[in-house]
């Protein structure tokens, strides 16, 4: 540890680094000496690193594939023992899509697969999710997680996947020894996904993801610009939390802690 409990050098995944807030976390984490792991949904997004792939490594895995998330957790492995990741990657679908294996494909790349790769990572230090104001609200998740049953809504949709990943970060952190766990609102950025007409700033996206990475003397928690918030109160309900870990590990074969 540096000053102030900062990481001198630590090893860290970034997933979805191709683009926007991914991007810019990889090349802030790089410009402060870290080692950086990339990581692009295949081989031919891979390429848009560029020269930043000479840089760092770069893994790839299609995070909507339970058996891609589990053979780049392995190839993680391999590397070695990572010191935080930043579970970045995500999407918004317009209409419902299901992965090969049959699961909500927004909740799979949103929420299942930080899961898995959160547990068969060799167990990192530090866990930061990505978050979403859009969390709040959302009082039948439980009901129908896969979205069988109600009519679809893509917003919606969205918001259910990142209350659920957050409640997620809440349970590591309870049931996860040793291990802080952080939830971060980027707010919404002109991204990809954001679209043009996002309101929030892209290049401060980045910054609280980055500081919580690498050895901000701060307790797990849910954040926004560098500033705790307090997330949907079902978050900070120990039961709710105890029944999303008891959903995703049946969901993706994944024993929960």
């Amino acid at each position: 540890m540096g000053k102030k409990g900062r990481l001198a050098m630590a090893r860290i995944l970034v997933t979805g680094s191709t683009t926007g807030v991914g991007r810019n976390a990889a090349n802030r984490l790089l410009e402060e000496g870290h080692e950086v792991i990339l990581h692009a949904r295949n081989a031919e997004r891979a390429e848009d690193f560029g020269g930043l792939a000479a840089q760092a490594r770069v893994l790839t895995g299609d995070l909507g594939d339970r058996a891609e998330v589990r053979r780049m957790a392995g190839d993680l492995n391999a590397i070695g023992r990572v010191d935080a990741i930043i579970h970045n990657a995500g999407t918004i679908d317009d209409q419902r899509n299901e992965t090969s294996d049959g699961l909500l494909r927004v909740l799979m790349v949103n929420a299942l697969a930080p899961y898995m790769l959160s547990l068969l990572a060799d167990r990192p230090a530090r866990l930061i999710f990505t978050g979403s104001s859009m969390h709040r609200g959302h009082g039948k998740v439980l009901e129908d997680m896969d979205w069988t049953r109600r009519p679809w809504s893509s917003s919606s949709a969205y918001g259910e996947s990142k209350l659920l990943v957050t409640a997620l970060s809440a349970a590591f952190a309870r049931r996860l020894d040793g291990v802080i766990c952080h939830t971060v609102d980027p707010g919404w950025v002109p991204t990809r996904m954001g679209g043009a007409s996002a309101s929030d700033p892209l290049d401060q996206a980045h910054v609280t993801q980055c500081w919580l990475a690498t050895g901000a003397d701060e307790a797990g928690g849910y954040w926004h610009h560098m500033r705790r918030q307090r997330p949907d109160p079902k978050i900070e309900d120990h039961d709710f939390q105890d029944a999303v870990l008891t959903r995703f590990a049946e969901m993706t074969g994944v024993a929960a802690p």
